[in-house]
């Protein structure tokens, strides 16, 4: 598979950091971020490479030239007046489904996965998701639990009081069928013009992952991503390798117990929970949500409430630069006899904490070293369940919090 990479791009918002070179030209651990890319793709067995140039365009392909120094097979193509951030895909005479990649990001993703996902899928795009620390002011994902895009909102449109989040990592895989028929425009966008018409078609899905992306389009994300390299993140951060999670119980660790949570406007973050999360975010470590919901089951609560109420929280929590990497709830309830409740769910489960099924389902979908991981909740059946899944334990007392214990584990106390 072919992969084309967009490095046309000016970089006003980061200029302060090196106005005399291209964006793609900016150095992270003494290699323009370029030089990452082609690394990473390199190591994964993606060797053809196109990449489309514009601004300062001598720079990267002297750098650069045929690509032999990383035994790779460049070509270009230089944009002579600007066609926007896609317009050059319909000159590049491509013919089989192509890996799409903006020049400006930081990424260690397993790749081939990626891949296998889209070919499975069968769609005409599949689009790399993942949360980030500023949803606020990012375009917006929604797609069904099936992960097959149904809107698609700009960061300038409105949005619902709550959302999830989910934002477009900048990583696609396009086929060439998309390209069949040019827009009556000079310049084209790859997401107003290309992607977005797709949400709603059942045409455009999305795969989700918690690995390490991140654009450096401004100088404070610049430091951090530099920061990160630093630490070894990036490499850490990659699904080819084992993961490291801390697991949050959700009601008395996240939020207020207030026993059933039944109504979303009962939902409320504790104290210092957006900046225990947000150091979860900044280290090795996965931040990973696993709930029993028996209110489901009881007839209580419907999913799409439930839903509404995740959605609360992960809003919430952007809005402090906090996110979660994924999120498991146990909907069962062992015992009958409720009004309005659902008898299919009425069953002794292995997922239900202090079952271990949340968790083990979680290290196979993000490769999870269990042994490594942590358990954090308010209650014995929390421990029990890390315990039952091989995972390092910590309960929060009276006077904790969950702040506290992720301090401890990050610093190894």
């Amino acid at each position: 598979m072919k992969a084309v990479i967009m490095a046309g791009g000016r970089g006003t918002r980061i200029s302060s950091v090196a106005s005399d070179i291209p964006k793609p030209m900016i150095s992270i651990d003494s290699r323009p971020v370029l030089e990452h890319e082609i690394i990473c793709l390199k190591e994964q067995g993606f060797t053809d490479l196109i990449i489309t140039v514009s601004y300062m365009a001598d720079k990267i392909m002297e750098y650069f030239g045929n690509g032999s120094s990383w035994k790779v097979n460049i070509q270009y193509f230089v944009e002579e007046k600007p066609l926007g951030n896609a317009g050059a895909l319909y000159e590049l005479g491509l013919s089989e489904d192509f890996l799409l990649i903006n020049a400006d990001s930081i990424f260690n993703i397993d790749i081939n996965r990626f891949v296998n996902y889209h070919k499975y899928n069968n769609g005409l795009a599949t689009i790399l998701t993942h949360p980030n620390s500023h949803p606020f002011d990012s375009g917006l994902i929604f797609a069904t639990e099936g992960h097959v895009v149904e809107k698609w909102l700009g960061k300038h449109d409105d949005r619902p009081q709550w959302y999830k989040n989910r934002v477009n990592a900048g990583i696609h895989i396009l086929s060439p069928k998309l390209l069949e028929k040019r827009p009556e425009k000079e310049k084209i966008d790859l997401d107003s013009d290309i992607l977005k018409p797709l949400a709603g078609t059942g045409r455009l899905i999305c795969y989700d992952s918690p690995e390490y992306i991140k654009d450096m389009g401004t100088p404070e994300r610049y430091q951090q991503v530099c920061i990160d390299f630093k630490n070894g993140i990036p490499q850490k951060k990659c699904l080819k390798e084992k993961q490291k999670a801390i697991f949050l119980d959700r009601d008395g660790t996240i939020n207020k117990y207030v026993g059933f949570l039944r109504n979303i406007d009962d939902f409320e973050l504790l104290p210092n929970v957006s900046e225990a999360i947000r150091m979860i975010n900044q280290s090795e470590y996965l931040a990973i949500v696993v709930t029993n919901q028996p209110v489901i089951a009881r007839g209580e609560v419907t999913y799409e409430e439930l839903n509404m109420i995740h959605r609360k929280m992960d809003t919430l929590l952007g809005k402090h630069g906090a996110y979660i990497d994924g999120l498991y709830f146990c909907p069962h309830h062992p015992d009958k006899g409720y009004v309005g409740e659902i008898s299919e769910l009425k069953i002794r489960c292995s997922c239900r904490k202090p079952g271990s099924g949340m968790l083990l389902a979680a290290a196979n979908d993000f490769n999870i070293d269990l042994s490594k991981s942590w358990i954090i909740g308010d209650s014995d059946n929390d421990i029990k369940a890390g315990e039952n899944a091989g995972c390092n334990t910590m309960k929060i007392d009276t006077n904790g919090s969950i702040f506290n214990c992720v301090e401890r584990i990050i610093n190894g106390q």
